[in-house]
């Protein structure tokens, strides 16, 4: 076991990926010895568009978004990674021997626990327990990612960014985002959000203060387009 590897830390991420812990006794020994733990502070880069993939990473908490950028260097976000999460494009540049053809911030704090790809492959071999988990695991991602496909390919900017807030919005209802941040999300522009937002506030579905978004009107945004997000 690596020094800093604490029992606390270990049951952190043991009890966010409990798959892990029902490893056959000898590749749990072999994963606990060589997984290392990382942190990263907000606007930290965890990626490069372009790097090599090192480490089959586990989120423990915080989140961090993979994103696009354009030559006009405008911005869509592809997914974000958040507790209990693994990143698919991280997964499938280890099994391609790939680099990493995004980039990936962290959006907050993050806690990571990093498994060398030197151990995941070896892994993915003698262990049916870790390649079911890694395989299961990167077909729902990839699943996922397809969706995100579908929905930028056929949704409407508007009916994309009613989805956004419904899926954004915490217990109290607000987006702790501006509007240049779910521009940036969306793969728009501000001014086109906030001017979707100025229509929505004057219909009392939502209000905007600064830095945030508070949703006022849930069932409106869920319905809006005919859509069936809940």
């Amino acid at each position: 076991m690596l020094p800093g590897m604490t029992e606390d830390l270990i049951s952190r991420w043991l009890a966010s990926f409990p798959e892990l812990g029902e490893l056959e006794e000898e590749h749990r020994r072999e994963l606990l010895a060589t997984t290392q733990f990382n942190r990263l502070r907000e606007g930290d880069i965890a990626y490069h568009q372009g790097q090599r993939c090192h480490n089959y990473v586990m989120c423990i908490e915080g989140q961090t978004r993979v994103f696009k950028t354009s030559e006009s260097g405008r911005e869509i976000l592809l997914y974000q990674v958040g507790p209990g999460e693994t990143c698919v494009l991280t997964t499938s540049c280890l099994i391609a021997g790939n680099p990493f053809p995004a980039e990936s911030t962290a959006e907050t704090d993050v806690l990571l626990a990093a498994l060398p790809s030197s151990t995941f492959h070896r892994l993915m071999i003698a262990s049916p327990r870790f390649r079911h988990y890694v395989l299961s695991n990167y077909g729902d991602l990839l699943s996922s990612l397809i969706m995100l496909v579908d929905e930028v390919a056929f949704a409407s900017l508007d009916l994309r960014l009613a989805r956004r807030l419904i899926a954004e919005a915490d217990a109290q209802g607000v987006v702790a985002k501006t509007h240049q941040q779910l521009a940036l999300d969306l793969g728009s522009v501000r001014e086109v959000i906030s001017r979707y937002l100025a229509e929505w506030e004057r219909m009392g579905w939502v209000h905007a203060s600064r830095g945030s978004i508070e949703v006022k009107n849930r069932a409106a945004l869920a319905s809006y387009g005919g859509s069936d997000a809940p």
